[in-house]
């Protein structure tokens, strides 16, 4: 008896899984990590799949509206995958809520959850500090990563050569005084950073506020935890016995674990 065309373009593997969707799932990571625009044959070339596989991938995947095919017979993420980014986002806010109130409480400062998306930084959870003075950030606001806490402590992470290639050679804008603007500069800073575990922004995004953020480890995607507030109740924070990064960092590993388990 014939086999189905089911049980030959998507057979399940040793791991339970349905290979077709692993293999759907790994064309659209490549091309998120190309850039969101790859041809076939870059396709071919960075996921080892068979050029056959990957045109019928990619057929099922622009009819369903998560790829689509420009002008010059390229390949980009579609725009049903905005959707789903934005509920994904939210909904990794909400998980993170917790720890982000904790995190708040013990510091008595505005508490941010922020991931690396596309090369810039995403603003996924908030908890707004109770003083009157106090910092905020829309959630869902897109920032570039070169003038916030939270944006060098996840450029820091990256490969040196995928770090540069976020920044490009060029000047940075400047968004006050402070603001480093020569990428070599800030990838020279990134060895520090990598050390000390933490990144600083010194009113380099707002003249008189100080951020402070640390990576979240074992998150399902760059994620990175940030205490942000007045500069000098956040150097007060940072003066303080038993140190707030040492604080910052517990929270943001039971916040790993929590996100990295959550169904």
């Amino acid at each position: 008896m014939a086999a189905s065309p089911a049980s030959i373009d998507a057979p399940a593997d040793r791991s339970g899984g349905v290979q077709s969707v692993e293999r759907a799932f790994q064309l659209l990571e490549v091309l998120a990590d190309s850039g969101g625009v790859s041809t076939l044959s870059d396709l071919a070339a960075a996921s080892g799949l068979p050029m056959p596989t990957i045109h019928r991938l990619v057929r099922t995947l622009v009819q369903q509206g998560y790829v689509r095919q420009d002008t010059a017979r390229r390949y980009t993420l579609g725009p049903r995958l905005i959707r789903l980014g934005e509920t994904a986002g939210r909904l990794l806010g909400s998980w993170a809520r917790p720890y982000l109130a904790e995190l708040m409480e013990a510091t008595g400062e505005t508490a941010n959850l922020a991931v690396l998306e596309a090369g810039e930084v995403v603003y996924v959870g908030q908890v707004p500090s109770r003083h009157s003075m106090r910092m905020f950030t829309e959630v869902g606001r897109r920032v570039q990563p070169h003038c916030t806490a939270v944006g060098k402590i996840l450029l820091a992470q990256l490969p040196r050569e995928e770090a540069a290639g976020v920044l490009g050679s060029a000047a940075l804008p400047a968004h006050t005084e402070h603001t480093v603007t020569d990428p070599a500069r800030l990838l020279a800073q990134f060895d520090a950073v990598r050390a000390g575990g933490y990144a600083v922004d010194d009113q380099e995004q707002e003249i008189g506020v100080r951020c402070i953020a640390v990576l979240v480890p074992g998150a399902p995607t760059p994620t990175a935890l940030s205490i942000s507030g007045p500069e000098a109740r956040v150097q007060a924070l940072e003066a303080r016995s038993g140190g707030l990064i040492p604080q910052m960092r517990e929270i943001a590993v039971r916040l790993g674990q929590a996100l990295g388990t959550a169904d």
